[in-house]
């Protein structure tokens, strides 16, 4: 198997799932304020759906990121498309369990995930894990030293 070229998977994996959560909530929050609506609403469920949502959003994104990063050289774009789907898939499964865990009626469970499926908001949740995705293969990929001031080079002049 061929040497990696850059950083550890792990490593990678960390740094693209603090980059992926804070993307996340910059981009929901942002997203909130220029169309005037709220993420979530449920009413009587309170923060939990979206707390719920959030979290299996990152731990499906951490699930396929350790998939993916195995390979020796993977693809940009298969990354960014599969991390895609899975921050998407998880953010809907983690409403739809945090509805339940809140214990709120079916009809506002059915209203609320068909309101977010619909909206921009799915749209940012998508595309924040397909740049997640990107940027865990570029780490993995990139070979890159640390930065050095021209005076620590070896060689003598």
């Amino acid at each position: 198997m061929p040497e990696r070229e850059g950083m550890p998977p792990a490593t990678a994996i960390v740094f693209a799932l603090v980059g992926y959560f804070a993307l996340l909530v910059c981009g929901l929050g942002v997203t909130s304020l220029v169309t005037d609506r709220n993420v979530l609403v449920a009413p009587g469920a309170g923060v939990i759906p979206g707390v719920v949502g959030a979290t299996v959003s990152v731990a499906a994104v951490a699930l396929v990121l350790a998939l993916l990063l195995r390979v020796p050289r993977p693809s940009y774009g298969g990354a960014a498309l599969l991390t895609a789907l899975m921050a998407f898939l998880g953010y809907v499964v983690g409403l739809v369990v945090g509805v339940v865990i809140a214990g709120v009626d079916a009809g506002i469970l059915a209203a609320l995930t068909g309101s977010f499926v619909l909206s921009w908001f799915a749209v940012v949740v998508a595309a924040v894990g397909a740049v997640t995705g990107w940027v865990a293969v570029a780490l993995v990929r990139t070979r890159a030293e640390r930065p050095r001031w021209p005076w620590e080079n070896d060689e003598d002049e």
